[in-house]
């Protein structure tokens, strides 16, 4: 059974990604879960056309043009779409909105949503995971009397979907208690349509769904997350925005990848290529258990060994970063999360661990 575990707090979240460590010593960032294809092409080549035009003008407030096509994307109205400097801020108009005494996040997930629940003011009950699953029957009776739920689908770091325990959760929770859906991870899984609550997002008035460009389409150091819901959720959701929070760069970086239409399908034929490979071969190796994941991302089983220490060791000898998942309230120190790249690149990770592996 998942159980109640103890918020410790936190003033402030650890991440991966390059400038987590000596970016000097980075050969292969396997930290940071990016779509392994990057950025498009014609991404970059709007930037590079746009950045003369762009760089001095105040840029689109509303983010008009981009909300246009994420509504063509998504198949949703553009009045149910707003857009933030990468999904974080909106995670944190979300705390500030409706955080005001007491959330339920399951337990270990992305610790940002704990950060900003205890920013806005509000009492944290974080909910165990059971065996890295998520336990819906804990997370329903816990919610009762609470502000808002966190949930993250597939879950950060565990790379799990749970999509017929969150339809319950969402279903069971009383209207007055305001859900967040993270789903920036699932454009990278093997049928995101069949495991996003999107489709669903008109039945409930109290469900905000999150997403990001980062991940997806590898706009991570462009900023570029957004959110749908109800018009009149979305007017509380964004009380809090500040004007020109997105950039004229970042705005026309989204559109021209949203127009690519082959980039996603091919990113995801790589995922799931990927993913076996390394699995497969990380699960020969003596000193380390991977666990299956539905993700571009997977834990791994140091089998008792720091993960602190391994990810400093694998760095200094290899220049591979991975994960530390130390910092993931509930984690404790034996794992590592992975990132699944490229063919060239995941050969890079695997060589490193087997050479682990035999000394």
């Amino acid at each position: 059974m998942g159980q109640e575990v103890v918020s410790k707090g936190m003033s402030a979240c650890s991440h991966g990604g390059v400038y987590s460590v000596n970016p000097n010593l980075v050969k292969v960032d396997c930290s940071s879960s990016i779509n392994p294809l990057g950025t498009p092409k014609r991404a970059i080549a709007a930037v590079k056309k746009n950045v003369a035009s762009l760089a001095p003008m105040y840029p689109d407030p509303e983010c008009r043009e981009l909300k246009k096509r994420l509504s063509h994307y998504l198949r949703v109205d553009p009045q149910w779409i707003n857009v933030g400097n990468g999904a974080i801020e909106i995670i944190y108009w979300f705390a500030q909105a409706f955080a005001k005494n007491r959330v339920v996040i399951p337990a270990p997930t992305f610790c940002e949503y704990e950060l900003a629940s205890h920013k806005a003011g509000a009492k944290v009950t974080l909910v165990a995971l059971n065996a890295f699953e998520i336990d819906a029957d804990q997370i329903i009776e816990k919610a009762r009397g609470a502000d808002a739920v966190f949930l993250c689908n597939p879950n950060n770091p565990t790379g799990m979907i749970a999509t017929r325990e969150i339809r319950k959760i969402i279903e069971s929770v009383g209207s007055s208690t305001k859900i967040l859906l993270d789903e920036c991870f699932i454009e990278l899984t093997d049928e995101p349509n069949t495991n996003s609550m999107m489709s669903m997002i008109e039945k409930f008035e109290n469900l905000v769904i999150l997403r990001s460009l980062t991940k997806s389409f590898g706009l991570a150091g462009l900023r570029v997350g957004y959110s749908v819901c109800t018009p009149s959720l979305l007017d509380k959701l964004s009380i809090n925005k500040i004007p020109w929070n997105v950039n004229g760069l970042a705005q026309t970086a989204g559109i021209a990848a949203l127009a690519d239409k082959k980039h996603l399908p091919k990113a995801r034929a790589i995922v799931k290529k990927e993913r076996k490979f390394l699995y497969d071969n990380i699960r020969r190796l003596k000193k380390f258990s991977p666990i299956m994941s539905s993700a571009n991302y997977f834990l791994v089983d140091l089998h008792g060994r720091n993960s602190t220490q391994f990810r400093d060791t694998l760095l200094k000898k290899r220049g591979m970063l991975v994960r530390d998942c130390s910092t993931f309230t509930g984690m404790g120190t034996r794992y590592v999360r992975v990132a699944v790249k490229t063919h060239r690149e995941n050969l890079q990770l695997l060589k490193a661990l087997e050479a682990f592996d035999r000394g």
